[in-house]
């Protein structure tokens, strides 16, 4: 009977990114996926004709230009160019397979119109997110965040970093609610304003990180796989490959096999494969995940940028919580054939948010506003779910569903997190070889 030190069920991109963490660290793993694709509830959808089978709409207009240009991924995030995430591809070497590109500038709705998130000097003097005052306290906070030393007090203003609240530092800077809104939610890309109240250590290296993916390319912190984010698990099958680790698609999964209370082995197709942890995404084990909320996306076609992004080929927008009376911000992002994930001078955009009401496609609506007119939308609601427990004693570990927004840094928490329970330790960074991750600009 095969043994394996892990076996992993599901080809989304955090399993692959903890699957391919545990090859490069020495484990047999063993990864199953009952789909005949790559990337699970996130995978990228080609040709065109697919995406559309898969929504159950009508074939493709010949002006959609050829099938096999498209690869529309089905959850679309930004990566972080400085990110905990691009670390995990630059330390696994998976991004000798990946090729990125900057995206072109992220905005935020306020007032019934797009802003450019400011991001340099000039383009914070320039903006009219804030005004004059506003503007010089503005720089004065982030000059304080980009000079902060977790282990300098000299750098700390008199504030406790563990103790004082993020609400405390805004107000030690007199910044306005407009300007608070922006910083904690384009910035430093919290989802909820429960940050407030939470010492202020965790917001301030957001903002940081925020910064110095910026310092990076200057258009904008974000980056995005060239062809999309399906490329990314195929560049974990491959680096397992040169691992001897093996990649079975297409496989039913029976049944988990428990003794003594802890996976024993994985049943799959009348074969028994025996494993010591197990790692999955939640649709292997509904008995063991629990509904925390639903998500729509509504990925939409289109042929021509957005209207005031100053025609960006990609960008981000954040539609805050308040200015729409909810509890949740809006996403949008823009990709086009410049990420070759659309046919020549044609534009994907998706926009989602976490479900608040009855009636899930009324609650997009400010987002779609800003992409008319719309070629053709395709709208999905998912449940959010998440694991009831921490998988120690059990030795399952399972990720959470993909949240509404349109980077990766929850999602990023959420594989750190994982594997830290997998393996007892913090994850490291080793610092990769020079000039393996440079993106093209």
């Amino acid at each position: 009977m095969p043994e394996f030190d892990v076996i992993v069920l599901g080809t989304g991109l955090k399993e692959c990114v903890l699957s391919g963490l545990m090859s490069v660290n020495g484990k047999k793993v063993l990864h199953i996926d009952c789909n005949p694709y790559y990337g699970g509830e996130s995978a990228s959808i080609s040709p065109l004709e697919e995406l559309y089978k898969r929504f159950q709409v009508s074939a493709p207009s010949t002006s959609m230009g050829i099938g096999k240009d498209w690869n529309v991924d089905l959850i679309p995030k930004f990566l972080l160019a400085n990110g905990q995430l691009v670390k995990m591809l630059l330390y696994t070497e998976v991004t000798r397979y990946l090729d990125f590109k900057v995206a072109e500038g992220s905005f935020v709705f306020k007032g019934g119109k797009l802003h450019k998130v400011p991001c340099t000097e000039t383009e914070t003097q320039a903006s009219d997110l804030m005004g004059m005052f506003d503007k010089r306290r503005f720089r004065k906070f982030m000059s304080f965040i980009l000079n902060f030393e977790e282990n300098d007090p000299r750098t700390h203003h008199d504030m406790d970093p563990r103790r004082t609240t993020m609400r405390d530092v805004f107000r030690h800077f007199d910044l306005g609610d407009d300007v608070v809104e922006f910083t904690g939610h384009a910035l430093a890309l919290h989802v909820s304003d429960n940050y407030l109240e939470q010492p202020c250590l965790a917001t301030i290296n957001r903002i940081k990180l925020y910064s110095e993916s910026l310092a990076r390319y200057s258009l904008s912190p974000y980056l995005y796989p060239l062809f999309g984010l399906g490329e990314i698990p195929q560049g974990f099958v491959r680096l397992s490959a040169v691992y001897g680790n093996s990649y079975m698609l297409n496989r039913r999964v029976d049944g988990i096999v428990m003794e003594g209370g802890r996976v024993a082995a994985v049943r799959s197709e009348g074969e028994v494969f025996r494993c010591k942890q197990l790692i999955c995404d939640p649709s292997y084990t509904p008995e063991r995940v629990k509904k925390a909320g639903r998500v729509i996306r509504v990925i939409c076609l289109l042929n021509h940028p957005i209207k005031n992004t100053h025609d960006a080929n990609s960008c981000q927008i954040i539609l805050p919580q308040t200015h729409l009376n909810r509890k949740s911000d809006i996403y949008v992002c823009l990709l086009s054939y410049s990420h070759n994930v659309a046919a020549e001078g044609k534009y994907i955009a998706a926009v989602s948010t976490m479900v608040e009401t009855s009636n899930p496609e009324k609650e997009v609506q400010p987002g779609l506003a800003l992409l008319e007119p719309i070629m053709e939308k395709f709208v999905s609601v998912s449940n959010l779910m998440v694991p009831t427990d921490d998988g120690r004693r059990s030795q399952i570990f399972i990720s959470r569903s993909y949240d509404p927004t349109t980077h990766f840094e929850t999602e990023t928490e959420d594989i750190m997190d994982m594997y830290r329970r997998i393996t007892g330790s913090e994850f490291i960074f080793r610092n990769p070889r020079d000039g393996d991750g440079d993106s093209d600009e």
